[in-house]
This record gives structure tokens, sequence and C-alpha cells, in this order.
């Protein structure tokens, strides 16, 4: 029986099945984590970039998420100062990558498919994920998570990226102008789809301290890694296995509790969005585990 988007939101967002390994991507020359399955081979791989002065150590847990569910999560601890270089993030993504494909993993019983590949951020990090897709042919998809601007710009780059896409927004800064959530679903030249997330905001995704805090910057908010989560590893389950079971996550005409889809002929015939959909948008404007 086919499950209710409900239902697949409700249990992606918990633990997944898989004992989870910890590593250290220094030992491969890369600054940075790996999060997998305590085995398995050919396994899809995702390579995660952080935002702006946060670092690879704030994502822990949502890595480690999805190493619950089969998926190899790596994320480069680099370009962590006040003026980063997204170029450079771009190009540590793919490099994080290589290490996934390319470097005997755990204790030998780990192996990535070449063919299996994403990259995904958050806020930076969102963006950066794009210039690396838009940069390398081996993604089959990208994730871009409460995406912030970036230099060149990520929202150019969208229309040279010819994978599946997911955007992920915060309805609490969904329109703000350190958002780029709306002017890369406009942009993306393939399938994609942008979810925005009842009263969530980019700062919800972080786990943990960060240097802005001390500025006032937004703390974690648990129902945004939740939600975010859920719908990430969904969206990479289908793309990376082909498991039909997660296809949903992929299909811009299913709506998740807690989301609105943000589409861009969703209007009246007066040409304003609709009452639902604008309430919905505007809202608040290798160690064992």
């Amino acid at each position: 029986m086919a499950q209710t988007p409900k239902s697949l939101v409700s249990k992606l967002s918990k633990r997944g099945p898989h004992r989870v390994l910890r590593g250290d991507l220094a030992l491969a020359g890369q600054p940075g984590v790996v999060y997998t399955p305590a085995e398995g081979f050919n396994l899809p791989a995702v390579a995660f970039a952080h935002d702006w002065t946060a670092g690879a150590g704030n994502y822990a847990g949502t890595l480690e998420h999805l190493a619950s569910w089969g998926i190899v999560a790596a994320a480069p601890g680099t370009e962590r100062g006040p003026v980063p270089s997204h170029l450079g993030l771009a190009a540590d993504l793919d490099t994080t990558l290589d290490i996934c494909t390319g470097v005997r993993l755990g204790t030998g019983r780990i192996s990535v498919h070449p063919e299996r590949l994403a990259v995904a951020g958050h806020g930076m990090g969102g963006g950066v994920a794009v210039l690396a897709a838009a940069q390398q042919q081996r993604v089959r998809a990208v994730a871009a998570l409460f995406p912030a601007p970036t230099a060149p710009s990520a929202v150019d780059a969208a229309a040279r990226v010819n994978v599946p896409g997911l955007i992920v927004a915060g309805a609490r800064d969904v329109d703000s102008l350190g958002s780029d959530a709306v002017a890369l679903d406009e942009a993306w030249r393939a399938e994609h789809v942008l979810r925005v997330v009842d009263k969530a905001s980019r700062a919800g995704l972080v786990e943990g301290r960060r240097v802005l805090a001390f500025l006032g910057a937004g703390g974690p908010e648990r129902r945004t890694q939740h939600v975010t989560r859920a719908l990430l590893t969904g969206f990479l389950l289908h793309h990376l296995t082909g498991d039909k079971t997660y296809a949903a996550f992929a299909d811009a005409d299913t709506r998740f509790p807690g989301t609105v889809v943000r589409a861009a002929d969703d209007t009246d015939e007066s040409g304003t969005p609709d009452a639902a959909e604008h309430a919905g948008l505007m809202a608040g404007r290798l160690l064992s585990r």
C-alpha cells in the first residue's frame, strides 16, 4: 500500500535502520568529516557544504541522519572565515566526492557507486552546491537548503544545472534579501521543486552554537531540522537509488504536512498568489556511533 505524504515525512524524520560510523576526511588530505553506514557496497553519497561562519560540525545530526538511511554523507571543513571563497568551497565538494568514491572507507566493507552522487548545502553552502553542480557533470541531484547569495551567482549557475534539484526555504525569510530560494526556483534549468517550511528560518537548520549567535542570529529549530532532513533524505533516496517509494519527494504536486510548494504559476486569475499559498509563503516574511 502506498504511503501518504504525512507518513513518509514521519518515517524519514526519524533515524534510519543503519548503524553509523564517523570518519575524518583529513586522513585523505581534505579537512572535514564523513558519516557512513556501518557497511554496504555501491552506496549513494552526498557532499554537503556549510553556511557562512558555520562548519561541518554544525550539521553532525543531519549528516548522521543521512548515513542512518544508507547515504554516505561527507562535509568539507574549509572556507570558514569571514570572507570565504565560494568557488573554493565548490571545488572542495568535488574533492570530497573524489574521496568518497576513491578512498577505502571504514573497514573495507563500504563503497560508493561513482554514478550515485549528489551535492547539497545550507545557506551559503546551498548556493555553493549549485555552483558545484554547474561545474561538473557527475552528480545526479543537488539540494539547496535555505540558499543564500554567492559570488559568482548561484542563480546564474542554476541555468546551467541539468540535474534534478530540491530547494528548501523557510517561511520566515523566503522573501528576504538574504535568500536566493525564489530566484533559484525561477532560474533552474532542470526538473526541480521549491518547498517552503512553515514557521522555519535559515538559522534553524544549524546545530549547536555558531559565531553569529552573539549578533542575535536565530538558534536551532528542532521542527525545521526534522522536516528538512526528511525532505532531503527522501529526495536523495529517490534520485540516487531509484527507489520509487520516495518519488513523492521529487514531485512538485505532492504537498507534505508543514510545507507548501512554491510554483511560478501559483496565481489566481488576477495574477496574485492564491490565498493558501500566499499565507504559507509570507508567514512572518570512522568511529561507531
